[in-house]
C-alpha cells in the first residue's frame, strides 16, 4: 500500500489527521476525506500551532479544523480561494462541546468562545481578514456561505 501523502510540490504539508493521539487541542474536518484538503503553507500550520497550543490553556473544548488547499494548489470546488495554503476554515464553537457544525443564530452556538477563538487568530497579525456572518463579533467581514464556520485568511 502506497504511504499518504504529507507534503506536496509546493512543500506544503498536510495537517496531521489524528491530532489527539499527540493531545492537541483540535480535531479535522472538511472535504475531500482523510485531509486530502488539509495542505497548509508553512506560516499558516504555525499559527494554528500557535492558536491550538494557547486555546488549550483557556478552553477544554477542540478547535475543529477544516478545509486548507488541496495538494499542489488545485481548484477546491465549489470553495472560493483555498488554493494558497493561506485560507482555513474553522468550526464555531459549540456550547455542548459537541464535535458538529452549529449556526451563529443557534441555540448551541457559544459567541464569547468563537469570539475568543478569532482573537487569537488576530493577536498573531498574521491575519489579513476573518469572514463570518455573526454580526456581533467585531472584525469580522460577513460572506455568503459562512454562518457555521469562520474562514480565516492570513498574509503571505
Amino acid at each position: 500500500m502506497a504511504e499518504p501523502t504529507i507534503k506536496d510540490s509546493r512543500g506544503f504539508f498536510k495537517l496531521p489527521q489524528d491530532p489527539e493521539q499527540g493531545g492537541v487541542g483540535y480535531y479535522t474536518y472538511g472535504t475531500p476525506a482523510l485531509g486530502a484538503g488539509q495542505f497548509a503553507h508553512p506560516k499558516l500550520l504555525s499559527l494554528l500551532d500557535l492558536v491550538e497550543f494557547r486555546w488549550q490553556g483557556m478552553d477544554d473544548r477542540k478547535i475543529g479544523i477544516g478545509n486548507i488547499s488541496l495538494a499542489g494548489g488545485a481548484k477546491f470546488r465549489p470553495h472560493e480561494g483555498h488554493v494558497s495554503g493561506l485560507d482555513v476554515d474553522i468550526r464555531l464553537i459549540r456550547k455542548d462541546g459537541l464535535r458538529l457544525p452549529v449556526r451563529w443564530n443557534d441555540r448551541q452556538y457559544d459567541r464569547e468562545a468563537t469570539e475568543m477563538l478569532i482573537c487569537l487568530f488576530f493577536e498573531s497579525n498574521l491575519v489579513k481578514v476573518v469572514y463570518f456572518n455573526d454580526p456581533k463579533i467585531p472584525r469580522v467581514r460577513p460572506r455568503f456561505k459562512h454562518d457555521n464556520h469562520f474562514h480565516v485568511t492570513i498574509f503571505e
